[in-house]
């Protein structure tokens, strides 16, 4: 039996510019920190081998302390062997990168940026299909139907695109035929490159990132505990959490008949996380639907009021009508300059000859001047 931890796309380095700095840093912190939970993971189900199939780093120019960060932290893991494979992020042309991991590397970890058989145990062949640029633009995993590997297990690592497959996360790197662990023989294919776990087929399998990096994947991060009996064995396949960082985009569809503002306050309050998880959730939420002004402002306040809880919390309100009546509009003036404003500014919201940009210009304009009154 062989049994190792499967995982890929860490993405080391990874800059997260959109965000403020203190959350980049804290961003970065957690995919650095990915290491130590997969070691803990290989301990605790006695793997013994670590495949990282590909992205490690991600960039071919990584600052140096990431690089040497990351193998001090696989150095302490020694009770596990590292299989690091290049992706498209950190292809094998990216010599200056792979001239310092070789130099620096620790003797448990292994870089593996030659299509070529690695003999991972006496009983087991890895074969890997490191790719040679950001976009190879073929099949790199051509090679493993032909590859010699006299009587043992077979294990493909690679990383990119199965032929079926929409690959989004960064425009697409290689081709891998759907079909290849079967036309290779091999026991396990090991895929990198798409963040979000998924398994196309029998023996193959996107371990998905340890650490999400966006809102697009539903699941939690996870690694894969892959465990082989035998040839005539069919790999076991055993999904680990592994994420840290809770990334979580939630709409908020409101009715526009809820009966006040405490009622579409509550609604929003339905939707967050516990309290305690806050402090490591990015949080992304988008409120549609109709509302009346003063629900609406009830809603700004509460949003403001929960945003500093969070690691990172934004709100898109763009897409939330107004429905509003005289009286919605008394609670800002009867008469007067402030009066005939709002009624100028609810007329052009509703206004279907308007652009979707200069309703809701106007439809903001509206809730500021509400929650204007209100203060006053």
């Amino acid at each position: 039996m062989i049994k190792f931890i499967h995982s890929s796309d860490l993405h080391l380095g990874k800059p997260f510019g959109r965000y403020p700095e203190d959350v980049r840093v804290r961003l970065r912190q957690a995919r650095s920190e990915s290491l130590p939970r997969l070691a803990s993971l290989a301990r605790e189900h006695k793997a013994s081998h670590i495949l990282l199939a590909g992205d490690t780093f991600d960039q071919t120019t990584p600052a140096p302390a990431v690089i040497r960060q990351a193998l001090n932290m696989m150095r302490e893991a020694d009770y596990v062997t590292w299989i690091v494979m290049p992706g498209n992020h950190d292809h094998t042309n990216a010599t200056e990168l792979w001239r310092q991991v070789a130099q620096d590397a620790p003797p448990n970890v292994v870089v593996l940026l030659e299509p070529e058989p690695y003999i991972l145990t006496p009983q087991t062949t890895l074969l890997p299909a490191p790719p040679t640029e950001r976009h190879p633009g073929r099949d790199l995993t051509e090679w493993f139907d032909s590859a010699a590997t006299q009587d043992t297990l077979r294990i493909g690592l690679a990383h990119g695109s199965v032929t079926d497959f929409d690959n989004s996360e960064d425009g697409g790197s290689s081709i891998i035929a759907p079909d290849r662990a079967k036309r290779a023989g091999l026991s396990y294919l090991g895929l990198g490159d798409w963040h979000g776990q998924l398994q196309i087929g029998p023996e193959t399998w996107y371990s998905g990132a340890p650490e999400a990096d966006g809102f697009k994947h539903t699941q939690a991060p996870s690694a894969l505990l892959v465990e082989i009996a035998g040839k005539a064995a069919p790999a076991k396949v055993t999904s680990l959490p592994t994420g840290s960082i809770n990334w979580q985009h939630v709409v908020l569809d409101l009715a526009g008949d809820l009966p006040d503002e405490q009622a579409s306050d509550a609604a929003h309050d339905a939707v967050l996380p516990p309290l305690t998880e806050r402090a490591l959730t990015m949080f992304e939420l988008v409120i549609t639907g109709r509302a009346k002004p003063l629900e609406r402002v009830a809603l700004e306040q509460a949003i403001t009021k929960v945003t500093p809880d969070f690691l990172w919390h934004s709100a898109d309100l763009s897409a939330l009508g107004l429905v509003h009546n005289t009286a919605d509009l008394d609670a800002i003036d009867r008469q007067g300059a402030l009066r005939a404003a709002a009624e100028a500014l609810a007329l052009e919201a509703a206004d279907e000859t308007l652009t979707p940009e200069d309703r809701g210009a106007a439809q903001v304009a509206l809730s500021h001047l509400f929650s204007f009154a209100l203060e006053a």
